[in-house]
């Protein structure tokens, strides 16, 4: 492409320069003559196409030397383009592919983060918080719940997105254990226990709600609600 475009240019200069010489020429042959005694018709000078002849060697000296200047730039800008299009046309240089990155799993020993785990397990049970058996799941239970009133002093200092990663870090493995623990009840303690628990959850909402609107009065009120909540459904499951 790059060659095509510097040809192009090159000749067009060649034909302006040609026209041009061929102007010339045309108009500078035309001198003025005269007729001599004996009827023959002499240059300005007195002698005959003396003139006229010299100024036409002279106009194509002129035209010879810019037609070898245009061809000469015209070679030059076709070896420069020759040049870019072959470098942008070089081969890449090569890239080395090294192996996969280590596992990123955890803890050695550990199955990869992007693997599939509980295998052994029907896939309703699967999840990203480990499945335990109530008696376990109770004690999980307790924890988060300790760890959702540990939420006070947040509160106190208006940390308010530490108090919402408190709460959601802890929600989430509360209402998974207290599930557990339910399922595993008689039809009345069922009954009961998704009651009050569903009671809980809406207070945990509001109280996150709170935190996120940086409202600290709201934020006080439904933090004493979620405490009264969680030693009714920790004394229930226990």
């Amino acid at each position: 492409m790059a060659n095509a475009v510097a040809s192009m240019a090159g000749l067009r200069g060649a034909s302006q320069v040609v026209l041009e010489g061929a102007f010339v020429i045309s108009s500078s042959t035309r001198v003025p003559s005269r007729s001599n005694s004996s009827g023959r018709r002499v240059g300005a000078s007195g002698k005959p196409g003396v003139v006229a002849v010299r100024a036409q060697q002279s106009e194509e000296g002129e035209i010879s030397a810019q037609s070898r200047r245009s061809v000469l730039g015209l070679l030059a800008a076709s070896v420069a383009a020759s040049a870019l299009v072959k470098e942008a046309q070089a081969a890449p240089t090569s890239i080395k592919i090294e192996g996969p990155p280590p596992l990123s799993g955890g803890l050695p020993g550990t199955d990869n983060a992007d693997e599939a785990r509980d295998t052994d397990l029907p896939q309703k049970q699967r999840f990203f918080i480990q499945y335990l058996p109530p008696a376990a799941a109770a004690k999980r239970a307790k924890e988060a719940a300790e760890a959702i009133v540990g939420v006070k002093s947040l509160i106190d200092k208006k940390a308010w997105p530490y108090v919402q990663n408190g709460l959601r870090d802890y929600a989430g493995s509360l209402r998974f254990d207290l599930n557990t623990i339910i399922s595993s009840k008689s039809k009345e303690e069922k009954k009961s226990l998704k009651k009050i628990t569903a009671s809980l959850y809406d207070s945990l909402n509001k109280l996150d709600y709170a935190a996120r609107s940086k409202s600290s009065s709201d934020a006080s009120k439904y933090y004493t609600e979620t405490v009264g909540l969680l030693k009714d459904v920790i004394t229930k499951i226990a």
